[in-house]
């Protein structure tokens, strides 16, 4: 492996570390809040939160990912200034956009809160949280900065500071507000959130300041922005198919429960029980499915800057190095991981959730979810080569297949449609972005590893189905049944990929690396 498919693989082991411990931290913190607040606290919550999302999705315009792919390119050419330049003009637009629209926000919020609010009481905890739409938006900007410089490390620690804040917040402010009514404690949680971004931000700007570019004799602010119409039309090229990728994504998420509802309405389902298999697929099927994508999702975070800055180089011997450890990623996380969610369908949702109807679901879509792993990294490398309208246009024809799928499927087979529906949707994204990156630069397969890995995945659900009906039969707890076979076919896994010269280890470098 090259030095600099180290360095890669490196920034995206550093931003899976950091993604893992936040993923704990933040179970910890909801977990605190949910026996804290309760279900009419959580509800409150709820209500108040999604209006901040599609704020935050306006006022970056996407810039953040092309921050990321544009400084990788400058960077890689040296020009320092540019370099500059791109994130000058990035922070005066989401500065200026972020902070009208949260005015607004603001000055409008009883407004906004008699028509989005089916409950008034979450009008505090909505209004504690709108503040923290420029603070977000600021903090994305200087995160695709360091995207763009490779420094991952910056990122990192950034994410783990802001999680850990934020729960020493949610245990002072809910503490001290509880005592005046479960309305004003749902809006301490939310001032948390704002405090921990703030702390986060600061962070960002001092190693910005330490670490960042220098600026060069003559260079301000208002020299940058002057001339910064032509790299504000760069950005934009980039960004505004990522907004509308964003934009249709909230928008979609906002209707698809009325669209599973209506469809298994058709079926003959009513309204209560539809408002049940609903919250079975997405609170209890979704979270195990999305669990292992963490890893795939900071693949992607470094591979944009990284396809970027190859791209800027001309080396299309190095993009295609890098698709190659993307996809082997994909590979060697989604493989177990479908393995897992299917054979341990059922006792996995009994044992988290006492829900084991919800397992019939979940043994559905983990085999279509294989793909899901592999979307990201394949979304990731069209927005470093620049295809950010293709990349818009394969989500809009997903999406709009995957609603109809629903609909169709969902009122013919109730839930069991609508899941096959999602999975549908699933698979044609992933198939679409794969297509998209053939067609441009094309995409040279080696099926071995492929055919490798599936031996190595057969034989892990064979050892862990024996392992499982083993521990069974000889009475061991339902809890340590799943530990201990799960355990077993995952070393099994490992072990056939070392055997089969899959994966190998360097012990002298100390260095992950995938042979392909």
């Amino acid at each position: 492996m090259s030095q600099q498919g180290q360095s890669f693989m490196k920034g995206t082991l550093v931003l899976s570390v950091a993604a893992f411990i936040n993923r704990i931290l933040g179970f910890i913190s909801g977990m605190y809040i949910a026996r804290l607040l309760g279900a009419e606290g959580i509800g409150l919550l709820m209500m108040a939160h999604p209006l901040v999302p599609l704020v935050i999705t306006i006022t970056e315009l996407g810039l953040p990912v092309a921050i990321s792919k544009l400084v990788a390119e400058a960077h890689a050419r040296g020009e320092r200034e540019k370099v500059r330049r791109i994130l000058h003009v990035s922070l005066a637009v989401t500065s200026v956009l972020s902070v009208t629209l949260t005015t607004l926000s603001l000055l409008g919020s009883e407004w906004i809160a008699s028509i989005l609010l089916s409950d008034q009481r979450a009008y505090y905890a909505m209004l504690a949280i709108t503040p923290i739409a420029p603070i977000v938006a600021v903090s994305a900007v200087l995160k695709g900065y360091f995207r763009g410089m490779q420094q991952m490390k910056t990122i990192a620690a950034s994410d783990v500071l802001e999680h850990t804040v934020q729960i020493a917040c949610v245990l002072a402010l809910v503490h001290l507000l509880l005592p005046y009514g479960v309305a004003y404690a749902a809006a301490g949680a939310m001032a948390a959130s704002v405090v921990s971004e703030a702390i986060s931000l600061l962070f960002l700007v001092i190693s910005y300041k330490v670490y960042g570019e220098q600026k060069l004799p003559g260079e301000t602010w208002a020299s940058h922005l002057k001339q910064g119409r032509g790299t504000l039309g760069e950005l934009l090229q980039i960004g505004l198919p990522t907004t509308g990728h964003g934009i249709i994504h909230s928008l979609y998420g906002t209707f698809q429960p009325l669209l599973i509802t209506t469809s298994l309405a058709l079926a003959g389902i009513g309204t209560a029980a539809a408002t049940q298999q609903f919250g079975l697929l997405a609170g209890f099927a979704f979270p195990l499915l999305f669990m292992p994508s963490f890893i795939t999702q900071s693949l992607s975070t470094a591979l944009i800057p990284a396809i970027g800055e190859a791209a800027a180089n001309k080396n299309s011997l190095l993009i295609h190095e890098r698709m190659n450890q993307a996809t082997s990623m994909g590979l060697l996380i989604g493989a177990p991981a479908t393995v897992i969610l299917y054979e341990w369908a059922t006792p996995l949702t009994t044992l988290i959730y006492n829900a084991p109807e919800a397992g019939l679901l979940l043994k559905i879509l983990a085999p279509m979810f294989f793909l899901h792993y592999f979307d990201a990294p394949l979304h990731a490398i069209l927005l470093g080569l620049g295809r950010a309208k293709a990349m818009l246009w394969n989500y809009i024809i997903a999406t709009v297949m995957k609603g109809i799928a629903i609909f169709v499927l969902g009122s013919q087979f109730g839930i069991i449609g609508v899941a096959y529906g999602i999975g549908i949707g699933i698979v044609m994204q992933a198939l679409l972005n794969f297509f998209s990156i053939s067609g441009s630069i094309g995409f040279y397969w080696n099926i071995r590893p492929y055919i490798k890995v599936g031996i190595c995945s057969m034989l892990m659900a064979i050892c862990g189905h024996w392992t499982y009906n083993y521990t069974v039969s000889h009475g061991m707890p339902d809890l340590w049944c799943v530990i201990a076979s799960i355990v077993c076919s995952l070393c099994l896994y490992l072990i056939t990929l070392v055997l089969t010269g899959t994966l190998t280890w360097k012990s002298a470098r100390h260095k992950f690396s995938i042979p392909w």
